[in-house]
């Protein structure tokens, strides 16, 4: 297999221009075309507020936020592929207590649609334990007026937990040990982790990247969550880290149909499934956007007018699926292109400073990976 590292100037200036204006004070993007090697970039400080600050490389953990979200979804995608569940199962027939108070009627594709009805809960995260997390979670009632699978609204954290609590059950194993052994590994994910023991995230030491708060002046790191505590604590909605690199080997498996250097993850079928559009024209409550869906994945819906949180870039193909971190981070495949990418700034600025950034950032790689494409 042919590598060509593509020097990327537009990118590299984009992603120094967000350090400028303080953004982020350092970034990681890994990109392959057809599977090879195409970009390496690791810029600026991973945790700027070590004396002397550490710089980012590319090998450095970081905090994904929900851009680790379809790693849940590609496990609970291998429990139906070994016929322990079905996507349209209901959730209650694995989880009895989850059928309380009308969720009786929710199923396991409604979970990974973001259109089960049950958006609302302060976890505590990461002071709650996943027992109480969990007891809160199939205490909940459905909004009001909710329809399971009629309406749309992004589950930011609930409905990750029952998922990952479906793990648990049917294969006896806690979900992030599971998740690290059947789908990290084989995939040589080997860094990224749902959560860290003590010991280990000691032994990875300054290799473990800081996220800030950069809304705020000066920037302060974001609460709790790259302490030891919050990286021993696993949370299948928010809490996978890794580096960029590794994020792009889950993409490309998805890409090739579920298979990746020989290993095979997932059926052909059930990649399909979580890659296709399974959510169609529906107007998310959360967003407040028309956003299409796949199984755990978010589908470029661009088409649907301008302005539309967590996309791609204006230059990605419609085909184009993956997932973003809050104010942060972005993993995706665009299949038309034979590209797999993951960009990961260690700065949050806000919702609408983060869109612009991400929005530039990917304008630039298209720019610089395929300028007889977006030359115009």
């Amino acid at each position: 297999m042919n590598t060509t590292m593509h020097a990327l100037p537009l990118t590299r200036a984009a992603l120094q221009q967000g350090m400028d204006d303080g953004l982020h004070a350092g970034a990681q993007l890994f990109a392959t075309l057809q599977g090879a090697p195409a970009a390496d970039l690791s810029l600026g400080l991973a945790r700027p507020t070590d004396s002397p600050p550490t710089a980012m490389r590319s090998d450095t953990l970081m905090l994904w936020l929900s851009a680790g979200k379809p790693a849940t979804a590609a496990a609970i995608g291998m429990l139906v592929d070994r016929g322990l569940l079905a996507f349209d199962d209901l959730v209650a027939r694995h989880l009895p207590e989850f059928g309380q108070n009308g969720k009786d009627v929710i199923t396991v594709r409604h979970l990974l649609t973001h259109t089960a009805g049950i958006r609302g809960l302060d976890t505590a995260y990461p002071f709650a334990t996943w027992e109480e997390t969990l007891a809160k979670i199939f205490a909940m009632r459905l909004e009001r007026d909710w329809i399971p699978g009629q309406r749309a609204g992004y589950h930011t954290h609930t409905t990750w937990y029952v998922l990952g609590e479906l793990i648990n059950r049917l294969t006896g194993v806690a979900h992030d040990r599971w998740i690290h052994e059947h789908l990290f590994e084989p995939l040589g994910m080997r860094d990224t982790w749902l959560a860290l023991t003590p010991e280990r995230y000691r032994e990875y030491g300054v290799r473990i990247g800081t996220l800030m708060n950069t809304a705020v002046s000066p920037p302060v790191p974001m609460m709790n969550l790259d302490t030891e505590l919050g990286a021993s604590r696993p949370r299948p909605s928010g809490s996978c880290r890794g580096p960029a690199r590794d994020l792009v080997r889950l993409y490309e498996m998805l890409r090739r149909g579920g298979e990746l250097e020989g290993v095979r993850i997932l059926r052909d079928e059930t990649a399909r499934l979580m890659t296709s559009r399974q959510r169609v024209g529906m107007l998310d409550a959360t967003f407040r956007q028309i956003i299409d869906w796949g199984l755990g994945v978010i589908l470029n819906s661009s088409h649907y007018g301008p302005g539309i949180p967590y996309q791609f870039g204006p230059d990605a193909s419609r085909e184009t699926f993956g997932h973003g971190g809050s104010q942060s981070s972005t993993g995706f495949c665009d299949p038309a292109r034979g590209l797999a990418a993951a960009l990961v700034f260690n700065g949050c600025p806000g919702e609408a400073a983060h869109d612009r950034r991400l929005r530039a950032v990917l304008q630039a790689l298209y720019a610089d990976l395929f300028p007889e494409v977006t030359r115009g």
